[in-house]
C-alpha cells in the first residue's frame, strides 16, 4: 500500500481512458492493469461518441478512483474552468493540470501551469500537475502548493520512454518529500518498470495500452513491470561498475591451486 494524496492504493500504475477500440475493451484493459486511479479529460470525452451513459457507467463500474484532466487547455483560465466543470461533474477535489504551450510537442506552458496550480491549489484542489523534467519547474510547483508532480518521460504519446534519465534522477533526489509520478512517453513495460526503479512513486499511461494490437494483455504487462521496478527498487539494485567483477571466487579453484604451487 502507499499514498497517493488522501487515498491509500495498492496499484503504482495510473491508466488513461482515450483512444480504446471499444468501452469493454477499456473496462477489462482497467482490470488487467490492476490499476485503482483512472485518468479522464472532461473536454475530450465530452465530444466523442462513446459520452455515452454506458461509457460512464464502465468507468463507475471499474471501482477506480476517477482524476480529471484538463487535456486541451491553453491558458490558465480554461484550465481554471475546466477544473471546476470536473469537480462538479466528478465529485472529486483531483485534478490533473495539464496547460499546453506547443501543439507540436504538446510539451507543457511552465509559466501557466505555476500559475494555474497556485490558484487551484488556494480553491482546495489537490493539484497533479503535467510538466517536463524541468527541475525549477517542479520546484515552483511545490512553491505553489503541489504534493505531486508528474513529470514527462517524454512527449505525450511518443513512446520514445525515459529520455532524460539523469534529470529525471536530479528531481528524484531534490524533491524526496513529493509523490513523482512519470507521465507521458512511457512506451513499453520495461520503461514503466525503469522510472519504478529509480524511485518513481507510480506511472501514468495510455496510449502504450489503448493502441495496443492487443489492449488487455499490454496492461496486464504494465501491471507486472512496475511491481517488478518498485520491489527491485525497494530491494536495492546494484551500482553499475566501469570494471568486470567476478561473480563466482577464485580461491579455491582447482586452477587457483594448482598456481600456487608452482
Amino acid at each position: 500500500m502507499w499514498t497517493l494524496a488522501d487515498r491509500k492504493i495498492e496499484s503504482r500504475l495510473l491508466i488513461g481512458t482515450a483512444r480504446y477500440p471499444s468501452p469493454q475493451v477499456l473496462q477489462d484493459s482497467i482490470a488487467a492493469s490492476g490499476s485503482q486511479v483512472i485518468t479522464v479529460s472532461l473536454r475530450r470525452e465530452s465530444a466523442q461518441e462513446n459520452n455515452s451513459k454506458r461509457f460512464w457507467e464502465y468507468l463507475s463500474e471499474s471501482g477506480a478512483h476517477i482524476l480529471p484532466n484538463t487535456a486541451g487547455c491553453h491558458s490558465v483560465k480554461e484550465a481554471v474552468v475546466t477544473a471546476h466543470m470536473a469537480r462538479d461533474i466528478f465529485n472529486t477535489n483531483w485534478i490533473k493540470l495539464e496547460v499546453i504551450g506547443n501543439d507540436d510537442t504538446l510539451q507543457p506552458d511552465p509559466f501557466a501551469t505555476v500559475e494555474a496550480a497556485r490558484i487551484l491549489v488556494s480553491e482546495g484542489f489537490e493539484v497533479f500537475p503535467y510538466t517536463t523534467d524541468d527541475l525549477i519547474v517542479a520546484e515552483k510547483l511545490r512553491d505553489a502548493g503541489c504534493r505531486i508532480i508528474m513529470p514527462w518521460g517524454a512527449p505525450i504519446g511518443s513512446g520514445q520512454g525515459l529520455r532524460n534519465i539523469e534529470a529525471l534522477k536530479t528531481m528524484r533526489k531534490r524533491l524526496p518529500e513529493l509523490t513523482l509520478i512519470v507521465d507521458a512517453g512511457i512506451g513499453a513495460p520495461s520503461h514503466a518498470s525503469h522510472a519504478l526503479e529509480l524511485g518513481f512513486d507510480a506511472v501514468l499511461l495510455n496510449t502504450a495500452v489503448a493502441l495496443a494490437q492487443d489492449p488487455v494483455g499490454m496492461a496486464r504487462a504494465f501491471q507486472y513491470a512496475v511491481s517488478a521496478g518498485r520491489r527491485a527498487y525497494e530491494s536495492g539494485l546494484m551500482q553499475a561498475s566501469s570494471r568486470a567483477q567476478a561473480s563466482s571466487p577464485t580461491v579455491g579453484l582447482p586452477f587457483w591451486h594448482h598456481e600456487q604451487n608452482l
